[in-house]
């Protein structure tokens, strides 16, 4: 059995990466990127990098094809196009670069560190209001939150390792 932790493992042998300040680079630069941002629409909503666009990883394949509800026509006509792929942290985002290049993307990389990576280096963030988002309020709302609930029993016997 795969743990998420295996694969994105098996994900980073084929995906390129950058950092925030490679993207922030390439901006400044005038350079054409499209920022995909995979996160579900209400994270979205919260904050993004401007002028993202917001494509849910759960409809992502769907999206960049024509002829579905989910079609999004910037991506459809995207395959050579240069395109950095958000989440909040990189692990979302680089298993969507990894299925976008099976599916022929060619000029893909994930940002690696995410939005997390992108406001602790105090790049801008807007909400759907397109109003800034501070420092602070990225770090509250990117912060990992993993519940008690969610953590590994301390009893758990893990038969794959």
């Amino acid at each position: 059995m795969k743990t998420f932790a295996n694969l994105l493992k098996e994900a980073l042998v084929g995906v390129e990466e950058i950092f925030p300040w490679d993207l922030e680079e390439q901006l400044a630069e005038g350079r054409d990127v499209l920022i995909l941002d995979i996160r579900e629409p209400y994270e979205f909503n919260v904050m993004h990098i401007e002028d993202s666009i917001n494509v849910p990883r759960g409809v992502l394949e769907s999206a960049v094809e024509w002829d579905y509800e989910e079609t999004e026509p910037e991506l459809a006509v995207a395959r050579d196009r240069n395109i950095v792929v958000v989440c909040r942290s990189g692990s979302r985002s680089l298993l969507a670069v990894a299925t976008l290049k099976m599916m022929g993307f060619k000029n893909i990389v994930n940002l690696k560190t995410g939005l997390r990576g992108w406001n602790e280096y105090d790049l801008p963030l807007v909400d759907e209001a397109y109003q800034p988002i501070t420092l602070e309020e990225g770090d509250a709302y990117l912060a990992n939150k993993v519940l008690s609930e969610q953590r590994k029993p301390v009893d758990w016997v893990d038969f794959d390792h």
